[in-house]
């Protein structure tokens, strides 16, 4: 799952269009956001996919599920600090910003290690960071409920339904987070089906839990016609998508913060405008930094403030 979200009321810049084509991605180009589902598509972590239990005879333990979800939100940590790494690079010693490190005339690339410009990799990283959080509203049980008409098991687990942001993503946290007992992802592999096959035979699977289709009205952020099993019962489709949005604007809230305690109050609020503008190297001069403005968060489309957009890897 790939969202856009408007965060009004943040004092920042806004993201401008081609930094908002490489963080959400445009035409066919994946953008920093669809990457993994470019070049991470094996592994799981990048996805939060593979923590699947259910109580009673199953074929792993819950310590392994749990386990499976700490991976996943550890890469998404280690990303996290990556961003805030490779922003140091936008700034020079009196706090300018460095022409080199923030010009876009060529195209930013999403693919690992392809990128050396400091704005390039930074939103690469941070990219990263809100596709694993996506995908975990979209790919587990957290904001979801089971199908009523159905006995409850491996093909049609149990839901938390969890309103708002979870815990289990606070990415500035040290410590291991805690996993609630029955939080959940599927199981995938390329043959993704229910009931499972391969390594995922008498597993619960991604294509028994995932919420990863649907329509999303880009004025209104209103859900419709979702396309999977799972998020076809009941609310699903909207909780995932409402937790989602939610959680990618904590994110960006995290990241200007620990910009702003790694580097400090000014340059942290130069680094977020660097970040978000086309032509920082103008708009983001010290003077310029206490100016108050609103912030678009883009992280799947077009710049349109308020609209979310939706793309999933194609399975």
């Amino acid at each position: 799952m790939t969202l856009k979200i408007h965060d009004a009321g943040s004092r920042s810049a806004c993201f401008e269009p081609r930094s908002a084509d490489y963080l959400a991605g445009h035409d066919h180009a994946f953008g920093a956001v669809g990457a993994p589902d470019s070049d991470e598509m094996a592994d799981s972590a990048a996805h939060c996919d593979g923590a699947d239990f259910v109580a009673g005879d199953y074929p792993r333990t819950r310590e392994a599920a749990t386990g499976a979800l700490r991976d996943c939100v550890t890469q998404m940590r280690t990303r996290f600090r990556e961003a805030v790494d490779r922003a140091e690079g936008l700034l020079d010693d009196e706090g300018g910003v460095i022409a080199d490190e923030v010009d876009l005339g060529v195209e930013c690339s999403a693919h690992e290690r392809a990128e050396e410009r400091a704005k390039c990799a930074s939103l690469g990283a941070f990219g990263r960071v809100l596709h694993g959080v996506q995908d975990f509203y979209s790919h587990s049980n957290w904001s979801d409920e089971a199908d009523p008409s159905r006995p409850v098991g491996e093909q049609n687990p149990p839901g938390l339904n969890r309103p708002g942001v979870s815990p289990v993503l606070d990415l500035r946290a040290r410590t291991e987070p805690e996993v609630p007992e029955d939080l959940m992802t599927g199981c995938y592999v390329v043959q993704d089906r229910v009931p499972g096959v391969g390594l995922c035979q008498s597993r619960v699977t991604h294509a028994a839990l995932n919420k990863d289709r649907g329509l999303i009205d880009p004025a209104t952020g209103k859900t419709a016609d979702p396309t999977t099993p799972r998020g076809a019962v009941g609310d699903n489709f909207a909780k995932a998508v409402a937790g989602a949005v939610a959680d990618s604007r904590r994110q960006w809230r995290d990241l200007r913060q620990e910009l702003t305690a790694r580097y400090g109050r000014d340059r942290g609020a130069r680094m977020a405008c660097a970040l978000s503008h086309d032509d920082p190297v103008t708009d983001c001069r010290p003077a310029r930094a206490g100016r108050a403005a609103v912030i678009a968060l883009v992280t799947g489309g077009a710049l349109v403030a308020g609209a979310i957009v939706v793309r999933r890897r194609t399975d």
